[in-house]
């Protein structure tokens, strides 16, 4: 499947999704507040022409760790694929109820796994073909181990998560492999937000924990990022393969 026909696919999905939400109101939590789908274009410009290719050659089961309503891996089972969701309740914005929901609601054959990544965690399958990770890494208190288990059980990564270039006082973090480590408070008020990298610091990471980087795309604000101020807020977007895997 072409990139090109993923992005046609993607719109009648995603009007679809808002089709489903319109007419089942939620009762009791609301649906994720962030537009989960826009990730589509932001993989389809890392890999610039190749998000087709990269899933076409995807033949065992992708998972999608911390999904969120799921929105992002219910599209991936639309164009054919199986999909085991990872996520855990107590960290899930509405704790997994909205996921649910659209799982009855699409019918979806997808696996619901309740796994809390930020312990020694087991995952449901031996092997991944590809694992879908974005927006999560920087609220996990342990990435690197959870990085490293994933480089063993799965051939690729796709993963997104905030970086930045500069501290809160304006010190440098873009010419050193560092890690900043938010106070409980400091970015939007969540407890849940933890490691904040450098590019060098991720790029770092991701090797030493079994990863090969072979795509990054930055987006948002690309000078001067910094972790703590919504206004400052850069993303990277990654593609890996797994240093365990096959050649």
């Amino acid at each position: 499947m072409s990139d090109t026909t993923i992005t046609r696919a993607a719109m009648p999905f995603i009007e679809r999704l808002r089709a489903l939400k319109a007419a089942h109101p939620p009762s009791g939590f609301t649906w994720y507040g962030y537009d989960i789908m826009s990730n589509v274009w932001h993989l389809e410009g890392l890999l610039e022409g190749r998000l087709g290719h990269l899933l076409a050659d995807v033949c065992e089961p992708i998972a999608d760790i911390g999904a969120a309503d799921g929105d992002l891996g219910f599209f991936m089972e639309s164009l054919g694929h199986r999909v085991d969701f990872i996520d855990w309740p107590q960290t899930n914005w509405n704790g997994l109820r909205g996921l649910r929901s659209l799982h009855g609601l699409l019918e979806s054959s997808a696996e619901i796994h309740e796994v809390d990544v930020d312990t020694q965690f087991n995952l449901a399958r031996e092997r991944y073909g590809l694992v879908i990770s974005l927006g999560i890494l920087y609220h996990l208190k342990n990435p690197f181990y959870v990085l490293e288990r994933l480089a063993q059980h799965s051939d690729r990564l796709l993963l997104s998560t905030r970086i930045a270039s500069r501290t809160p006082d304006g010190g440098r973090m873009d010419h050193a492999p560092l890690a900043y480590l938010l106070d409980p408070q400091e970015c939007n008020q969540d407890a849940t937000n933890f490691w904040i990298f450098s590019e060098p610091g991720l790029r770092r990471l991701l090797e030493r924990s079994g990863w090969r980087v072979e795509a990054w795309r930055s987006v948002g604000c690309t000078v001067d990022s910094e972790p703590a101020h919504p206004d400052r807020d850069e993303r990277a977007f990654v593609y890996a393969r797994s240093l365990h895997a096959a050649p």
